[in-house]
């Protein structure tokens, strides 16, 4: 008998299989194990499967035992803004009387207000106020994320969020990305080429800070050309590259992303077919962000069975920014399940593995599997389909994350 760590049973174990990315019915080829165990040694995975087959094989120091529940992979959230202070709480009327996006950034609101918030803030305040967005993304579930700057949209300032960023100290795994592109700024109105040129000459500090480099290529904010010019100088330093592409208007975005073998294009709703192939043909996960299009009253998704159909890998996030203020990767499941006809199988390896994949750490988390690191969720629920049906709670029970017990809701947290 060898000793381990931990050693956790379940009633079932779901999780998607490796190598990702994950495409066509790979989405919804799970492993399910019923009456399941897995052993995990030094925050690894050292074991997973049927609980009678292999629970002799282990002595553990601790144990969690799970009867009636179903364990999962710890939520990867490849595409948010959690750095940030205050909130726009007051422009959901806005929405409601039909201003468009663009029509609030344009009056003032929209992430221009939020960049007032954040010049204004001093560190301890964006630390704080993002550490308690962790606490509550920890709480449902999410295990790694991806956070990206863009909200002082001044060259310095933004390698300060970088700072910021890196200073963050919390379970959850952060993924820093440089999105100085986010808008052109009050400094530069009229002038994004002018904005773009002050920003490249900090892309080699950011690249010693951060994973990856983001641009938002939509109308009204930077154009095809403007943001190639970011992303090609970002590459050239090594860093990944990300896109805010096709949003709102079908600019091109995907095709670039393709162009430039991009690891991921993010949102997508009006993104041509031709684009999206290309995007197939160079393997550029598309992030889609549901929760975005509910928040934004458009009735409007995207096409996420037609890309499943292509051979995208497809993967889910939550957009969390002060206008889509979602934490849960449990709500971002159900309105891909609802609202984009995914599979409930697509739609837990969208916002698992895949979405590691999106970030570049498909090889450590997203999945329960023999090497990774145990990244897992205990839900109170006998299956993963509850994910979607049970909408707006949180039937998360327990976090482990690197093989410790970070979240007990019997307890209060461990963290």
């Amino acid at each position: 008998m060898t000793d381990v760590d931990l050693v956790i049973t379940a009633s079932r174990l779901v999780t998607p299989k490796g190598p990702a990315p994950l495409t066509g019915d790979r989405l919804r080829d799970l492993r399910v194990v019923g009456d399941a165990l897995v052993a995990v040694d030094d925050g690894v995975i050292v074991d997973a499967g049927e609980r009678d087959a292999i629970e002799r094989r282990y002595g553990a120091l601790a144990r969690l035992d799970l009867p009636g529940q179903a364990i999962v992979p710890g939520f990867v959230d490849p595409h948010t803004h959690a750095l940030f202070v205050g909130s726009r709480a007051d422009e959901v009327v806005l929405r409601q009387e039909g201003r468009s996006y663009m029509e609030v950034l344009t009056a003032g609101g929209g992430i221009l207000r939020t960049v007032r918030a954040v010049r204004a803030a001093s560190d301890g305040e964006l630390i704080m106020e993002t550490l308690e967005r962790l606490d509550r993304m920890l709480a449902h579930g999410t295990t790694t994320a991806e956070v990206k700057t863009g909200y002082y949209l001044q060259p310095e300032g933004e390698l300060r969020l970088l700072e910021v960023i890196g200073s963050l100290d919390h379970p959850v795994d952060i993924v820093p990305t440089f999105m100085g592109a986010h808008a052109v700024p009050p400094e530069f109105e009229g002038n994004a080429p002018g904005y773009i040129d002050s920003l490249l000459g900090v892309i080699p500090r950011a690249a010693a800070m951060a994973s990856f480099c983001d641009v938002f290529c939509e109308a009204g904010a930077f154009d095809l050309e403007q943001s190639r010019r970011v992303l090609e100088a970002a590459r050239s330093v090594g860093m990944g590259l990300k896109v805010h592409a096709d949003e709102i208007e079908p600019l091109g975005g995907a095709g670039l992303a393709a162009e430039l073998r991009a690891r991921s294009a993010e949102h997508l709703l009006a993104a041509s077919e031709e684009d999206l192939k290309a995007m197939a043909r160079e393997g550029v996960v598309a992030v889609l962000l549901p929760a975005t299009s509910y928040v934004l009253m458009k009735g409007r998704y995207a096409d996420a069975r037609r890309m499943i159909e292509l051979g995208l890998p497809v993967a889910l996030a939550t957009d969390l920014n002060p206008n889509c203020w979602c934490e849960s990767m449990q709500t971002v499941i159900s309105l891909a399940v609802y609202k984009m006809r995914m599979h409930p199988d697509e739609a837990l390896a969208a916002a698992t593995l895949n979405a590691a994949h999106a970030i570049d750490m498909a090889d450590d988390v997203g999945s329960i599997e023999v090497g990774k690191r145990a990244d897992i969720v205990a839900i109170d629920a006998p299956d993963h389909f509850h994910i979607p049906y049970r909408l707006g709670g949180n039937i998360v029970t327990h976090v482990i994350k690197g093989g410790d017990i970070v979240v007990d809701r019997r307890m209060a947290p461990c963290f």
